[in-house]
């Protein structure tokens, strides 16, 4: 794209510059610039990107999209910089290098609405590319099921993904925003509030709609699992095609499978209810699971029967993993690849990440993020592991509203003899410990308490689960633990 092109997409003007100039590679965060991108001057409630166009500028920007003129804040700034580095008295005929770029190298394209401009140039890139788009949505599961489906169909296709968890209005756009000459995308889209999904897919258009799992997160927020599940439906509005893949192991996905056989395309996955994809046979170990794959009448190439690897333990990575291969035998990829892009599966940092402490204990990290599904299989991945002591620290799960309450003693109904050890910490993860009965229990109010605890009991012999909301910052212990 030329900001020639981006003009008639936003409706922006000119303030200086050339609108032949290239649009490439699209930056919201002006320290993170460099030579050549496009600096887009987004705005939110405690920030103001406007501000930082000259450093953007200085960074390398040669295109800066803004919602208020800036130009004259940018000389004014550069001329002050050169008075009190003595350069002020350079003459009127040789104006200093930095005003020169800011008035004809620079180009600055001035919007009503950044964020906006970002969503509708982005809209415009998708629909320059006629590939293979896969969107992930779902209460838990969306990282690490995007990242599998990333890994199996990039055994075939040049495959861009969304990096982390950048599945909101402003990350989705800027991973699309990133498409050079890939041959499929894996996108992931989050919400918190009705609407939030309807707009990123309308934005993305995907081809294959993927449903992880309908929840508790944000429940909160939108009053019911029903809700949550015609939240996450909103992702079919912009789905370009039929074709929806959903874990058939989730009520309320089984149920909404059942009544909408007939208008969509649906491939199921599960292990427990019969489905399109299973796994059967599974044997599960610490750090990996293996299953012997099932498919229900759709297999065209060989993968009944085959073992699959899976390189991270738990229940839940077994289903991740079987949506995966789902999508890659949609997408026709090679049987061998599919199962060798399952086995090379990298787990996201901070989710159910294997660390050692220095004397020897097995640390979980699954520190990112938690709910009421995340935290229960988290718990029973704990539960599986044999011959060590089992030590679960548990925090608050945010953004629950009502229902915090019953959702923190449901986690502590999880909580059996099978736990040796129960530490919490936060307000709601009380109630947590007021239903547990592992052997020991212990409640703090400071991640630093739990600490102490931790350094005073931990032994080679542990297994230590450390799961909470991400604003409990149990990435403190994790780190701090590992020097135990």
């Amino acid at each position: 794209m030329k900001v020639k092109d981006i003009i008639k997409i936003i409706d922006g003007e000119i303030l200086c510059g050339n609108d032949e100039t290239e649009c490439n590679n699209f930056v919201r965060d002006s320290r993170e610039v460099k030579e050549g991108d496009v600096f887009v001057a987004l705005k939110g409630e405690n920030f103001d990107g406007n501000n930082f166009c000259k450093e953007a500028i200085q960074n390398g920007a040669k295109v800066c999209i803004v919602s208020r003129d800036v130009t004259e804040e940018i000389k004014e700034s550069e001329n002050s910089q050169n008075r009190d580095n003595g350069e002020i008295k350079k003459s009127e005929n040789s104006q200093n290098k930095d005003d020169e770029k800011t008035s004809s190298a620079v180009t600055i394209v001035k919007v009503k609405d950044t964020l906006k401009a970002l969503q509708e140039i982005a809209t415009y890139k998708r629909m320059q590319y006629n590939i293979p788009v896969v969107a992930v949505t779902g209460s838990v599961g969306k990282t690490s099921t995007k990242d599998l489906i990333a890994g199996v169909i990039s055994q075939k296709y040049n495959t861009l993904k969304t990096k982390g968890n950048f599945n909101n209005e402003i990350g989705l756009p800027l991973t699309i925003l990133g498409l050079k000459d890939e041959e499929a995308m894996v996108v992931e889209m989050g919400m918190n509030h009705f609407g939030e999904i309807s707009k990123l897919t309308n934005i993305a258009k995907p081809t294959v709609a993927v449903i992880t799992n309908i929840g508790t997160a944000h429940i909160g927020n939108l009053g019911s699992r029903e809700n949550i599940l015609k939240a996450k439906l909103e992702i079919l509005e912009g789905l370009q095609g039929n074709t929806v893949v959903i874990n058939n192991d989730n009520d309320l996905l089984n149920k909404w499978a059942k009544e909408n056989h007939d208008k969509y395309n649906i491939i199921t996955y599960g292990i427990v209810n019969d489905s399109d994809y299973m796994a059967k046979n599974i044997e599960a170990f610490e750090d990996k699971s293996e299953y012997e794959i099932c498919i229900s009448n759709k297999n065209k190439n060989g993968l009944d029967g085959k073992t699959i690897v899976v390189p991270v333990g738990g229940e839940h990575f077994i289903l991740n993993s079987l949506c995966a291969i789902a999508v890659g035998e949609y997408l026709e990829v090679p049987l061998e690849k599919i199962i060798q892009g399952v086995a090379n599966f990298e787990l996201t940092k901070k989710r159910m990440e294997v660390l050692k402490s220095k004397c020897g204990a097995t640390i979980i990290n699954d520190t990112y993020n938690a709910n009421y599904d995340s935290m229960k299989a988290a718990i029973t991945y704990l539960k599986e592991i044999k011959g060590k002591r089992k030590i679960a620290v548990l925090g608050d799960m945010l953004e629950l509203g009502d229902f915090s309450k019953e959702l923190h003693e449901k986690i502590g109904n999880e909580i059996d003899e099978n736990i040796d050890v129960l530490i919490t910490v936060g307000n709601e993860a009380k109630y947590i410990a007021k239903n547990a009965k592992a052997k020991e229990i212990f409640e703090y109010d400071s991640n630093k308490d739990a600490i102490n605890r931790i350094k005073n009991i931990i032994n080679q012999n542990d297994a230590i689960l450390l799961k909470a909301s991400n604003g409990m910052r149990f990435f403190d212990i994790a780190s701090s633990i590992q020097e135990f």
